[in-house]
């Protein structure tokens, strides 16, 4: 059963009769196409981009109920969907309540005001909260006790169990927790980001003759949420407890002589979207340093309370918050799910996970000696992670580092390990007196304070560090390395889709090419120059970077393929992303569609195109893929334009296009370029983890051709691993 089976309730709402003629249902789809003079922005070609956000979260939580995986991977999508929604409030839900609160009200490309965007994403994500929490306790839960992986409740417990929570409780909860009783020198405290606490109702006075009636019991940030049973306190196999368990069990030993009367868990979520704004920043690095902290107790986007919490305490605590009614979500277990990624670190269980794989090479770059250099000196070389090994890119730099003949080494970082062997590399490489140039993008949301560490680093042992561009995040994935050979100078490049981080590249799928040509080397040289320099506009060759010429040389190849099928030849478009939400883009596919492009995209996230609609997208087909790994690679593919094979960092979003700093590269080598576009094809024919969006906005899951048949991801397991 899909989650849209399980949750009609989570099917889009139509807000159109408040603002008429802004949906597809005040379209008349006989007038659809009459002409070239259609307007392609009308509200009706376009799907809101925050919901379609949350429909690509709803993909991930049906892999929960997908017996096809094992059983703890399940549940890890369990948890990323809570992950995804946090940072989904955090980040998106904000922005769409600040919009309110400073009254800006222009619509959105699809026609959707805030105000009905935001009623929309509470009534679905309170669906689809309901449909996470019975995944967990009708489903997972009892799966996992079946194979003797327990997590015991209060009304559970022995007495054998009991004593050992209270010794617990004791010994390592009581010495760190602080109640806080609510009074006029008490006030209501400022509670973190995402932070576990339980509001108390009590009845009685305390030592002092107080009787407020309430009080706050923060949960202490420093002890794990999930709590191993000692094997003699507990049936056999692998047994837990909550620590909101524990604490709501003896939390009355913190108010001796009063009654507690209730308790209930409850999490608010706050904005965690830094601004900065371009102006009297004279030091980006000081500037986030001050901004960080403020993350931790932004305005509140979301409350979570358990099921069972009184009306009254809820309205309490939507009074303290400052939200609405709409923002409550009432949750049928722990409100801290994610906090349970612990538990994959507290037992050994490889039978109920993917199976492990080893990641392959291309005999090139295989072999202990391997000289990376004077491989990709030979030929161009491509790497699909995490089917290839991301070691070769972390070698590499190794090997510049000691190398000689290596002069100089320029890097961008936008995300990386929490122990970056990158960041040792190139620290060695300053020590030993090469130049070496790094772009961290300080501003790499959620690992910005783990950038300033690298940044002093690196500072520290001689590198030069800059931050980019102010106003511009630098997402380009650019390593350049300058070598002596034969008595000049000749250069090194890699290129990829996703960052140099060596756990995400066993997670996601990303390109990486290794490349000597000279042209691409030299354009990668010119846009280092232009982000650690001033200047006028450069003009690379073959690269394409934003935020000068990606969108206009994409909707020119785009406009190459309508002016093809017009001449009656061949002409299609097929192409990789996260996400398409930019209009312009949308546009140009539309009318590429109109006059008989046939377009094929893989979009894994949100996709504001909506195909299929009469005279207009028809010719358009857009898949999503959900599975193991998490797609993320981005690849263009043009049947008319020369060179017609891309890979790229950047998504066809309006701030990849408009305010970052991305690069484009060809994929020159006739062999490596047919590759991809196999490859992007192999995606294209998935029918097992695949899904098929709908003109109406609505994805519906494809099913396989036969039972048991392989997908795509595993499919390049056997061949590239």
């Amino acid at each position: 059963m899909t989650v849209a089976d399980a949750m009609p309730a989570l099917q889009l709402v139509s807000n159109e009769a408040e603002h008429p003629g802004e949906g597809l249902d005040n379209l008349h789809t006989d007038d659809l196409g009459k002409g070239e003079d259609i307007d392609l922005s009308h509200g009706g070609y376009f799907e809101n981009r925050e919901l379609s956000y949350f429909k690509f979260n709803l993909r991930v939580l049906s892999q929960a109920s997908n017996r096809e995986h094992p059983l703890l991977e399940r549940l890890m999508f369990l948890l990323i969907f809570s992950s995804n929604l946090d940072e989904f409030f955090e980040i998106r839900v904000s922005g769409l309540k600040k919009r309110l609160q400073y009254d800006m009200q222009k619509p959105d490309p699809d026609g959707k005001y805030p105000e009905q965007i935001l009623n929309q994403i509470h009534e679905q994500v309170r669906a689809a909260l309901n449909e996470q929490y019975r995944i967990l306790n009708e489903d997972l839960f009892p799966s996992l006790a079946q194979e003797n992986i327990r997590f015991i409740r209060r009304q559970d417990w022995n007495a054998k169990l009991a004593k050992w929570a209270k010794g617990y409780f004791d010994n390592e909860v009581v010495p760190v927790i602080s109640p806080l009783g609510l009074d006029p020198a008490h006030p209501f405290p400022r509670l973190v980001n995402k932070s576990l606490n339980f509001i108390l109702s009590l009845e009685g006075k305390d030592a002092f003759g107080r009787e407020s009636g309430l009080a706050i019991v923060p949960a202490p940030r420093s002890l794990p949420r999930l709590i191993k049973i000692p094997p003699e306190f507990a049936p056999e196999g692998d047994n837990f407890v909550f620590l909101s368990s524990i604490i709501h069990e003896f939390v009355g030993e913190f108010f001796p002589g009063m009654e507690v009367t209730a308790c209930h868990q409850f999490r608010v979520t706050r904005n965690a979207d830094l601004e900065m704004s371009n102006v009297e920043v004279e030091d980006v690095a000081t500037a986030l340093r001050n901004k960080l902290h403020s993350r931790r107790f932004g305005a509140a986007t979301k409350l979570e309370v358990d099921s069972g919490c009184p009306e009254r305490l809820t309205h309490f605590l939507l009074d303290r918050f400052d939200l609405a009614k709409s923002e409550l979500f009432e949750l049928d277990g722990p409100v801290n799910l994610q906090r349970l990624v612990a538990l994959f670190g507290m037992i050994d269980r490889p039978e109920l996970h993917f199976p492990k794989f080893s990641p392959g090479l291309p005999p090139a770059l295989a072999g202990k000696r391997q000289d990376i250099f004077s491989a990709v000196g030979k030929e161009d070389q491509l790497l699909l992670h995490p089917f290839q090994s991301f070691l070769p890119i972390i070698q590499w730099v190794r090997e510049a580092a000691k190398d000689p003949s290596v002069l100089s080494i320029k890097q961008t970082l936008y995300r990386t390990n929490e122990s970056s062997e990158l960041v040792e590399a190139l620290a060695e490489a300053a020590h030993k007196g090469k130049e070496v140039t790094v772009v961290i993008e300080l501003r790499a949301r959620f690992d910005e304070e783990e950038n300033i560490e690298f940044a002093s680093i690196l500072q520290e042992s001689g590198a030069v560090v800059v931050y980019g561009v102010l106003g511009y995040k630098t997402h380009a994935k650019m390593l350049l390395f300058v070598r002596r050979e034969n008595g000049g100078l000749k250069r090194y490049a890699h290129l990829g889709t996703g960052n140099y981080h060596r756990k995400n590249s066993l997670l996601y799928t990303d390109y990486s090419l290794l490349t000597a040509e000279e042209t691409i080397c030299a354009d990668v040289h010119k846009v280092f120059q232009q982000i650690t320099g001033m200047g006028k506009k450069i003009q690379p060759r073959l690269l394409i970077h934003a935020p000068f010429r990606l969108r206009k040389a994409m909707i020119r190849m785009i406009d190459a393929e309508k002016r093809a099928a017009r001449a009656g030849k061949p002409a299609y478009i097929r192409a990789k992303m996260n996400s398409l939400t930019d209009p312009q883009m949308i546009r140009a596919l539309y009318s590429a569609s109109r006059a008989g492009v046939k377009i094929d995209l893989v979009v894994r996230g949100i996709c504001c195109l909506r195909p299929g609609l009469p005279r207009i997208s028809e010719n358009i087909r857009v898949v999503s893929i959900v599975g193991r790994f998490l797609e993320h690679s981005r690849v263009y593919c043009f049947r008319n334009s020369e060179p017609g094979v891309y890979c790229s960092s950047a998504d066809w979003m309006e701030r990849n296009l408009s305010n970052r700093i991305e690069v484009c590269f060809p994929i020159l080598n006739p062999k490596l370029a047919k590759r991809v576009v196999d490859e992007l094809d192999l995606y294209l024919e998935e029918r097992v983890q695949s899904w098929e969006l709908q003109s109406d906005g609505e994805y519906l899951p494809l099913t396989a051709n036969q039972p048991g048949e392989a997908g795509v991801q595993q499919k390049l397991l056997e061949k590239l691993g």
